[in-house]
């Protein structure tokens, strides 16, 4: 190994012991692996962008993105650096497998010796109670001196989980779909006489997606056509289910046999691990870490509520590498999507250190990168309140904390009626907590600092020590109360169920945004700083009664359920309104609360 005298520590690289982890020994030194290696973004391009000179406040119509190959000069790595790291790899007998600019990546592969030798680092196998065995590191990662702030992060080295899927079940079990269908619809036929465009949830109080989309006013004339939404669909790692993924039959029977439609295109985009790899979508199966009940109630979500848009599923592993990767490609690669689906999440300040500063620092880079390409990205704010899967104190989740993403919370929806007239009786903020069936994520972030599109709202003060004042997180919400959610396919094909959380929340917004592109005949890209400045009263439905925990909803923003929950058609009318004069220079600009700690 090279002397760590002879190295310099990657800033933010640190990882400390996780608590409750054995260490069981040594890596296997011979044993082959693929670590990626990130380049700085292009230091002789930064802050010359021109599409984000429009972005921001300016209507959807007004704004100019990047093309591929402008986005690629822009934001992707200087080449000569790229060169540098190649051929340092190679003389550190590292093979090169893929090496992009454009998605500052290089992939390299060797022994577990050579790679202790090249960055500094120990490599041991551990094994925790929850997680299971993973491959882990201690401490910094190090590169020499002549590379230093040249890499910006180095992942895959260690291999323990990085995310959870944000759904919920409902205490409703399975059921057949014919048996439920064939009783609903003669109890119509013989009670009420009427024809309904969608089906009525056979579960009380719950709906079919696009029920939720026709209660919340989605633009009745777009289905999305001509939008390329980008789901990412996470498996594998060392969990004890690794399983996720879809049946593609059961997906026919529920969008064409179910709901009367079509079925969506859709293409898999497999980044890394087993691509498509359906588990047995059960409730047992889900404590185990299986991710196909997420996959599916994603899929189910976007293929119902956006049935004329191209589903790109990113399947990628739970670890920092399988994330950041999986990010890059999908802004960065080549199926030019406008809308990303994020329903997995970890607590920003996870004290397990799931998340290193560096890891965090390169995703919301590549988030911020997203806005030149004209990308809406939604995620799932959490399903464990303000509290987030941490034991004490309130926390909020990443990456719905990046400031360049839309945060989305969840609520409990109540319909007037389950036929094609109803409305929204009401609808307050999700949380169940007291009976084990979850809340909506928020609160306020002590990793990012508050965002200037924020100044026009009251974001408190963090109720966790230090009272810091940071990014407010949601930004919006949905339904997400599984005893009031969305009823999906299971993935055998033959039951049906209800399921919510605010993997529900996410995926709804995002078919929004598609079906608004489509009408505006443009791309929303990153609406947050729009949101606050034209939508904060008015457009949106606010939710004023209820908690998550540490936070109550109020009138206009809350950090609950953000700015509240959609109403398309305002949402439509406020976005194709002029922006105004007033403008900003940048989306860097508007979420110039920079990174703090991360």
């Amino acid at each position: 190994m090279v002397p760590r005298s002879e190295l310099v520590p990657i800033p933010g690289s640190y990882r400390a012991a996780v608590s409750e982890a054995k260490r069981i020994g040594k890596a296997n030194p011979k044993e082959r692996i693929q670590v990626s290696i990130y380049a700085r973004q292009n230091p002789r391009s930064l802050g010359t962008s021109e599409a984000l000179n429009q972005a921001g406040l300016e209507a959807p119509n007004d704004r100019r993105y990047l093309s591929k190959e402008e986005f690629a000069a822009t934001y992707g790595a200087d080449p000569e650096d790229v060169e540098k790291i190649v051929a340092w790899a190679k003389e550190k007998n590292l093979k090169v497998i893929d090496s992009s600019a454009a998605k500052r990546r290089i992939l390299v592969e060797g022994t577990v010796a050579d790679i202790e030798s090249a960055f500094g680092v120990e490599l041991n196998e551990y094994d925790h109670p929850e997680s299971g065995r993973y491959r882990g590191r201690e401490g910094e990662i190090h590169v020499p001196a002549a590379l230093s702030g040249v890499v910006e992060g180095v992942f895959g080295l260690d291999t323990r989980r990085v995310g959870r899927p944000r759904n919920c079940r409902s205490r409703a079990l399975p059921t057949p779909w014919r048996e439920l269908q064939n009783l609903k619809r003669g109890h119509e036929a013989k009670k009420q006489k009427r024809t309904l465009a969608t089906p009525s949830a056979p579960w009380a109080g719950t709906f079919f997606p696009p029920r939720v989309a026709s209660l919340y006013n989605y633009p009745k004339d777009a289905d999305g056509t001509g939008q390329n939404i980008g789901i990412f669909a996470f498996n594998g790692g060392s969990i004890p289910d690794p399983h996720g993924g879809y049946n593609a039959a059961a997906l026919d029977t529920y969008f064409k046999d179910v709901l009367g439609g079509q079925t969506p295109a859709i293409t898999d985009v497999v980044v890394h691990g087993a691509g498509n790899d359906p588990g047995a979508d059960t409730s047992a199966s889900a404590q185990q870490g299986d991710a196909t009940g997420e996959v599916m109630l994603d899929m189910c979500i976007v293929g119902s509520v956006a049935p004329g848009a191209h589903m790109f599923m990113y399947f990628t592993e739970f670890t920092t590498q399988g994330w950041i990767d999986a990010i890059q490609e999908a802004i960065a690669g080549d199926n030019d999507l406008s809308v990303i689906s994020i329903s997995y999440g970890n607590p920003e300040d996870d004290p397990r250190g799931a998340w290193t500063k560096m890891g965090a620092k390169l995703v919301s880079q590549a988030f911020e990168a997203a806005a030149a390409r004209g990308i809406t990205i939604c995620c799932a704010s959490g399903d464990d309140g303000s509290k987030d899967q941490v034991a004490t104190g309130a926390h909020v989740d990443f990456p719905a904390s990046s400031p360049f993403v839309l945060g989305v919370g969840g609520t409990k929806l109540v319909a007037s009626s389950d036929d094609d007239n109803a409305t929204i009786a009401e609808e307050t903020v999700w949380n169940e907590d007291l009976i084990g069936e979850g809340a909506g994520g928020g609160g306020i972030s002590v990793v990012f600092s508050k965002p200037t599109y924020q100044n026009s709202v009251n974001v408190p003060a963090s109720v966790s020590p230090h009272h810091p004042i940071g990014r407010g997180v949601p930004d919006v919400a949905a339904v997400a109360d599984p005893e009031t959610g969305v009823v999906r396919m299971n993935v055998d094909g033959v039951h049906i169920e209800p399921t919510g959380g605010t993997s529900a929340s996410a995926p709804l917004w995002a078919s929004l945004i598609a079906r608004l592109n489509q009408k505006l005949n443009a791309r929303c890209g990153f609406l947050n700083p729009v949101l606050y400045e034209k939508c904060a009263n008015g457009v949106l439905h606010d939710i004023t009664d209820g908690n998550n925990g540490a936070y109550s909803a109020n009138a206009g923003w809350d950090a609950c359920t953000g700015l509240g929950t959609p109403d398309g058609d305002k949402l439509f009318q406020a976005l194709t309104a002029a922006a105004g004069p007033q403008r900003i220079r940048t989306s860097a600009a508007a979420a110039s609360g920079k990174e703090g700690a991360a």
